[in-house]
């Protein structure tokens, strides 16, 4: 069901098997407009948490260690994971170990360490990298600065993908990665501080989104694309209640992978389009592909329903996008091209299916648009 709010799936998952061999997320991204020259840019803020059961006194970071720096351990931490898009791009990562975290486990959730924090309705925090630390620290997979941010959330809209992410199916570790959009279109409003620049963020520019992602591994493909900054081209006004949001890749259920398969929504002006494949009785299909070139990425998704069609095509270019960075629970990092921006651009066709074919709803231009597409090094 669309548009259903369950925030018992923004909970923290690490619980069980995956306390020991699991991840779990929370990620906001947003619009923010600076205060000095009213230059618009793109962040994001994101809580990582990582393997809790397998705790030292100081964060376990696996990746780029040697055989007998490892000794068989596997990564452990809270890590902060902020940044910010454009030709002005980084990322910049905190780690936390686990004996100086707090966590509400349960619905509504909260984590805390030092002075960064995160819940359903606030976030803050601080995070500062010096050049040296990051030449001296790669196993860190960050650039160099500093960013500090105090922002109120307010989730407007939700992609609720169904009994795949149903209790019985978290209880059962099926899904390799599972994810939950709580707030797809999420209105942000507060400050940010980037080297020395301060942003303003408001809910009538941000075009936020909110979401989270669980489980034991990642997935390869990886594709991810969300906005909300919609104009129809069929009225040439803007789309205030409008967002979509697709995401996925090869899912894996019970360790047996699946075809190439997306989920995806779009909410057009209070109206629910939906193509899920796990809704079977909809005759939900999906064609996509991604393709980099030398200068772009560029993502064509096809997706059906009995009644209904959305052809999506969005670009985003990769001066402005960064290869970001995260270590699997296992201590792996199959994914060393994982572009990831949020100044993608493009149009979505929805269609209505008829006796004769296909009837145009309306031609949206999509700006704003956060996007992601990376595969595991072969």
């Amino acid at each position: 069901m669309s548009n259903k709010s369950d925030i018992t799936r923004d909970q923290w998952m690490l619980r069980g098997p995956l306390a020991k061999k699991g991840y779990d997320w929370w990620w906001h991204s947003f619009t923010a407009v600076n205060e000095r020259t009213g230059e618009k840019k793109p962040f994001y803020v994101e809580f990582f948490t990582c393997n809790p059961k397998q705790a030292a006194d100081e964060p376990v970071i696996v990746w780029n260690k040697s055989e007998a720096e490892k000794k068989g351990r596997l990564p452990s931490y809270l890590m902060v994971n902020v940044g910010f898009w454009g030709e002005n791009h980084g990322q910049l990562h905190r780690f936390f170990a686990w004996k100086d975290v707090t966590v509400h486990k349960d619905a509504p959730y909260s984590i805390s360490a030092a002075d960064c924090t995160c819940s359903e309705t606030h976030t803050a925090g601080h995070v500062r990298v010096t050049p040296e630390e990051a030449a001296a620290h790669p196993e860190w997979m960050c650039d160099a600065g500093e960013m500090s941010w105090d922002l109120k959330i307010d989730k407007k809209v939700a992609f609720h993908v169904g009994y795949g992410a149903s209790r019985f199916f978290r209880d059962l570790n099926a899904f390799e990665m599972f994810w939950h959009a709580e707030g797809m279109k999420t209105a942000f409003s507060g400050t940010v501080t980037l080297n020395g620049e301060r942003y303003r963020v408001t809910p009538e520019t941000c075009y936020g989104y909110s979401d989270k992602n669980w489980g034991g591994d990642f997935t390869s493909p990886w594709v991810w694309l969300a906005s909300s900054d919609l104009v129809s081209r069929k009225t040439g006004k803007r789309l205030h209640n409008s967002v979509f949001d697709i995401g996925g890749g090869r899912p894996k259920v019970f360790g047996y992978a699946l075809d190439r398969k997306l989920l995806g929504e779009l909410w057009y002006e209070g109206k629910d389009y939906e193509f899920n494949f796990s809704k079977f009785w909809t005759l939900s299909g999906t064609k996509f592909d991604c393709e980099e070139t030398e200068t772009q990425i560029h993502w064509h998704v096809v997706q059906t329903t009995a009644t209904s069609k959305l052809d999506t095509e969005i670009w985003c270019d990769k001066k402005d996008m960064l290869n970001i960075n995260y270590e699997a629970p296992t201590g792996l990092k199959r994914h060393n091209r994982l572009w990831n921006g949020g100044n993608g651009r493009g149009v979505l066709r929805l269609y209505r299916r008829t006796l004769l074919g296909y009837e145009l709803i309306d031609e949206i231009v999509a700006k704003s648009v956060g996007c992601e597409y990376g595969e595991y090094d072969r």
